[in-house]
């Protein structure tokens, strides 16, 4: 049983480095930045008007931005990676009970 649990922990793992750049973009954080008309832009909007005109650097909107852009890096890996397992963990903690 551990074993299968250690597989399946890890295929979350990947399942979430493989979706991050899906679910980005999805919402419209694209390689051009966000699209026109998406929760994406809307969410930009929200953080430009709230913070006098600008998107604050390191806002989530910012590192959503530059993500759908550049890419995950290793940091972004490591967290989607991170997500992955933890979701797959947490329903297999649920199913067991």
């Amino acid at each position: 049983m551990g074993l299968l649990i250690g597989l399946a922990i890890a295929a979350g793992a990947a399942g979430g480095v493989l979706l991050a750049p899906v679910a980005l973009g999805a919402i419209g954080f694209g390689a051009i930045g966000p699209a026109a008309g998406s929760y994406a832009a809307s969410m930009m909007s929200a953080a430009a008007i709230a913070n006098g005109g600008a998107v604050a650097a390191g806002s989530t909107v910012a590192v959503l931005t530059s993500t759908g852009m550049a890419g995950l890096g290793a940091a972004g890996t490591a967290a989607a990676a991170g997500a992955g397992a933890t979701v797959v963990g947490v329903i297999g903690r649920l199913w067991r009970r």
